[in-house]
């Protein structure tokens, strides 16, 4: 998830690594575990709140305390647990803990009191301690190292692909407990989360059973992982970010999407009781949050690819936010389910955007000491507010209210919900407004621009270089102030790479003598703009980027603006199809400063000693080529800067220069 980029299609990767037999059998265990984990926190939260006896302030008291003791263990033996793992046989210790967890499970229904809940919870959170990082050192020693990333994407997908799977089979035994106690002839008939604790025991079982047989794991004590304590990570993490505004506004934000969702899994129980419904509907609702989490996660930033990463982040916590007040004002149970899968939604989308804003913001040497700070400070909030919502649910109780012949009772849960959507609204419009890199740009207007394919606004892989480009019509003095700013900038002290487009590259000058040359003759515009897509690819890849990442400033004479205006409106192509085939050869890569030089088309072409082949377009082609860069800037006008090309060329010069030195201040200040 740190890469910007993927290297291959994620199904190809996914079935690569799990047609290795040994991980696969490795990663059928882990399915297993994570689907037993996520029963067994259904099955006791239910049952917890079963032996509360109808008392609301208990019942979320009750189940409040199941999540405090799944956070207790973590906290406290979290730093020690990975050590003192490495010390035993990786095999055993799986297989031992296994069949522990097996016996912890299927003893809590057959004692079925608070005390031996929690006792069993807390054991089980323990035993999970030294299984995870047994399992997570067995890994690499499966899969080869080129294939470990997709390893560990398949784990996450084992991890809480199985949480609506649990929540469905729940919802199951809550609607059939009767049938099934009478199939298998309980004379004392066990509840839905008698009969799913009894399940997710065996899970654990079937899961000992897997890892004994593969033989694949080694023998013996592993090397010692490095492992550090929560408060050492989090401080270290926290020392690096700490110079960083985005960073900082993409890590609030995260909490926020995270506070949403827990919200809404810890008030669960509690809340369709308030709508008069049962454990099937607990189960339904558990299962939507995750299922629009995975909605959210897989399609959001596809089908919002052309937005900006950034205000996407911002725009989609607020919406969650926003959804979960809804919810708690609502008081039908189905449409408390469709919200909640728009919630899961666009909490996804926070999600999946943060995490791949991080993998882009964050520098490669510090990245993984970023990632630890924000997934232990995840981590222990998100459980916190598992815990801490039912506590407030509980202290607020039921209440009844009535307006003439109307009567409505809003209970602890709903108002819990209320003021923590609330919340999440501010933490979002704050994360958006820390993070707006549009600032002059309505958010209306992007949005119409997003969806027309005709924004550059994706976050594109972070340099430490200034990116400038310039455009404008034929004639138009580009290549005379390009030039003028490179050696202004080299006199300053900077490193510059002045190129073209196209010919920036020995292929690129190839092509350019197709595309240009009259005797080429005629083109279809679809077949000219693939051409310039593929110039542009090259250059980006061998010349461009390699520079940025250098630290150098690049200016180049054109770049996919042209191609938007030239093929787009000069040939009367869809421009937003253009520049869909532009971002995807450039993998986004957007200048800092784009620079158009405008000029009348008619004055333009009457500087021109000579014409090639696009040149030579009658004056109507060039009128739409100028109209389309004067939209592009409209559009845009924090990354463009039109100049009338009429001026001469020093006061063309000077204007320039100044907007380019406050970028590089800007630039300065950032770091």
């Amino acid at each position: 998830m740190s890469l910007p980029y993927p290297a291959a299609p994620a199904q190809t990767e996914s079935r690569s690594v799990l047609a290795i037999p040994a991980f696969r059998k490795l990663w059928q265990a882990m399915a297993f575990s994570s689907f037993g984990d996520w029963l067994g926190l259904l099955a006791s939260t239910a049952l917890a709140q079963q032996l509360a006896g109808g008392d609301y302030a208990k019942a979320n008291f009750a189940i409040a305390g199941v999540f405090i003791v799944r956070l207790l263990p973590a906290v406290i033996l979290g730093p020690f647990a990975g050590v003192i793992a490495d010390k035993f046989d990786r095999r055993k210790l799986m297989i031992v803990c296994d069949v522990l967890r097996f016996s912890l499970y299927l003893s809590i229904p057959i004692v079925g009191n608070y005390f031996w809940l929690y006792t069993a919870s807390i054991l089980v959170e323990i035993v999970t301690l030294f299984w995870s990082p047994a399992k997570e050192a067995s890994v690499p020693n499966l899969v080869p190292k080129s294939k470990l990333e997709s390893a560990n994407q398949v784990s996450l997908l084992a991890a809480y692909g199985t949480a609506p799977i649990a929540a469905i089979l729940f919802s199951t035994l809550a609607l059939f407990t009767g049938a099934i106690n009478a199939a298998l002839g309980n004379t004392t008939p066990a509840s839905a989360a008698d009969l799913a604790l009894y399940i997710n025991a065996v899970s654990f079982l079937f899961c000992a059973y897997t890892v004994w047989r593969l033989k694949e794991i080694p023998s013996g004590p592993s090397q010692k992982l490095n492992s550090s304590s929560i408060g050492k990570s989090l401080w270290e993490g926290f020392s690096f970010i700490k110079g960083s505004k985005i960073i900082r506004g993409l890590i609030f934000g995260m909490l926020g999407a995270f506070f949403a969702a827990g919200a809404v899994i810890g008030l669960a129980r509690t809340f369709v009781d308030d709508l008069q419904a049962g454990e099937a509907a607990y189960g339904i609702l558990f299962a939507a949050v995750f299922f629009g989490l995975a909605l959210g996660i897989s399609f959001g930033p596809r089908v919002f690819a052309q937005f900006s990463r950034r205000r996407l982040f911002g725009i989609s916590l607020t919406i969650s936010g926003l959804l979960l007040v809804i919810l708690s004002l609502v008081l039908n149970l189905v449409l408390a389910i469709f919200i909640t899968v728009l919630l899961g939604l666009f909490s996804g989308i926070s999600w999946v955007t943060g995490f791949t804003m991080l993998g882009l913001e964050v520098e490669d040497e510090v990245r993984g000491r970023t990632f630890a700070f924000v997934q232990s400070l995840i981590r222990v909030s998100l459980v916190l507010v598992l815990a801490i919502s039912p506590l407030v649910a509980a202290a607020i109780g039921e209440h009844t209210y009535s307006f003439r012949t109307t009567t409505v009772t809003y209970n602890g849960a709903a108002f819990t919900m209320f003021f923590a959507g609330l919340i999440a609204v501010l933490v979002g419009v704050i994360s958006y407004r820390q993070m707006r890199d549009r600032p002059n740009v309505s958010l209306l207007s992007d949005i119409k621009s997003a969806f027309r394919g005709e924004l550059g606004a994706i976050t594109g892989q972070v340099t430490s270089g200034v990116f400038i480009s310039f455009e404008g019509g034929e004639g138009s003095g580009k290549s005379t102030q390009t030039k003028l700013l490179k050696d202004w900038l080299e006199k300053n002290g900077e490193e510059v790479l002045l190129t073209r487009e196209p010919g920036g590259t020995t292929l690129g000058n190839q092509l350019r003598d197709i595309l240009l040359d009259n005797k080429t003759g005629v083109i279809s515009p679809r077949a000219e703009a693939l051409m310039y897509a593929a110039d542009r690819a090259h250059h980006v890849f061998s010349l461009i980027r390699p520079a940025l990442q250098r630290g150098e400033i690049v200016i180049t004479d054109r770049y996919f603006d042209s191609s938007i205006a030239y093929q787009g409106a000069g040939r009367v192509l869809l421009p937003s199809e253009v520049a869909r085939i532009s971002r995807w050869a450039t993998e986004s890569l957007t200048p800092t400063l784009t620079v158009i030089m405008d000029l009348p088309a008619e004055i333009g072409l009457g500087r021109l000693h000579s014409t090639d082949r696009l040149e030579s377009e009658p004056l109507a082609f060039h009128e739409r080529v100028r109209q389309e860069y004067l939209n592009l800037a409209h559009l845009d006008p924090e990354r463009f800067l039109v100049v009338d090309a009429s001026l001469t060329i020093e006061q063309i010069h000077q204007i320039i220069i100044e907007r380019v030195g406050a970028i590089k201040t800007l630039k300065r200040n950032f770091k």
